[in-house]
């Protein structure tokens, strides 16, 4: 009886299986890169919150940012991406006004080559910055935000190829989420160290949940299941998991603080919903 029940039960499985949806997620563009791992959390989390129906998938070829929004927009690979958010993009794909990670997405550390911290001793004021080396991704918002505070932006097409080129000197501060920079730090740890002294912040920057402007159902599913999530503490729970000994570790109190300019938050950005934000001000 005991192998009948077991056997019944597997076909259920099977069968619970067979009937889910499934919801495609990007592949990480390299085996190293930990940038999507708290949204696939939270978009599993959101999902279980509106029925047991779903299962995430991750696509078969790694993309960056802008292959992302091309699958989105044709319909094709992916069904949902964690997508930092500009009026562009989201004129070209259907947002979940709901920020991922809390807009500490705009808390910025800067990544450097090992023994040169000392160096950015007299960097605290925008002006200051400006006469720095900075690179950041070619279709990054970022890029288009540092620019729009007057910072001289080296592009470059390929996440990986990023930390080469600091390596390589050819420039010299690697702003980083501080949700990303100690992942980051610690595949580079023998040629890259975090500098101590100051962090950028770019207010209400962040990334949401972007579909194709047609999946309607699949968004609504996602923001009532984000909802439910931040109404029962769960979303408060998966974020401090995530995030909350990483933000302690960049000691944003004793910090030079530098607030930049956001030429890209959105009409549609929930600006009103402060318990949407990390506020990292008041912690």
């Amino acid at each position: 009886m005991r192998l009948l029940a077991r056997f019944l039960l597997a076909l259920l499985l099977v069968a619970q299986c067979a009937a889910a949806e499934v919801v495609r997620f990007p592949r990480p563009e390299s085996e190293t890169d930990r940038r999507f791992d708290y949204a696939i959390d939270l978009l599993k989390l959101a999902l279980s919150k509106v029925g047991p129906d779903y299962r995430v998938e991750l696509a078969e070829s790694p993309m960056n940012q802008e292959r992302q929004i091309l699958e989105l927009e044709a319909g094709r690979t992916i069904d949902v991406a964690p997508v930092p958010s500009s009026a562009e993009r989201e004129a070209r794909l259907l947002a979940v006004y709901i920020p991922i990670n809390r807009g500490v997405l705009g808390l910025r550390l800067g990544l450097v080559r090992k023994g040169d911290a000392a160096s950015f001793a007299g960097v605290n004021t925008l002006e200051d910055l400006k006469r720095l080396r900075l690179a950041q991704g070619q279709y990054w918002p970022d890029t288009e935000i540092l620019r729009a505070n007057g910072i001289p932006v080296i592009p470059a097409p390929n996440y990986e190829g990023l930390f080469r080129m600091l390596v390589g000197g050819r420039f010299d501060y690697f702003p980083r989420s501080v949700l990303e920079i100690w992942n980051e730090q610690a595949s580079n740890a023998d040629a890259l160290e975090v500098e101590p002294r100051i962090a950028l912040y770019y207010p209400h920057y962040t990334s949401y949940f972007m579909l194709n402007r047609s999946n309607t159902r699949l968004a609504e599913t996602l923001r009532q299941g984000l909802e439910k999530a931040i109404a029962d503490g769960s979303a408060d729970r998966l974020f401090e998991q995530h995030h909350g000994e990483r933000l302690r570790r960049a000691q944003l109190d004793k910090r030079i603080i530098i607030e930049l300019k956001n030429p890209l938050v959105t009409p549609g950005a929930p600006v009103n919903r402060p318990e949407l934000w990390y506020d990292f001000r008041r912690k």
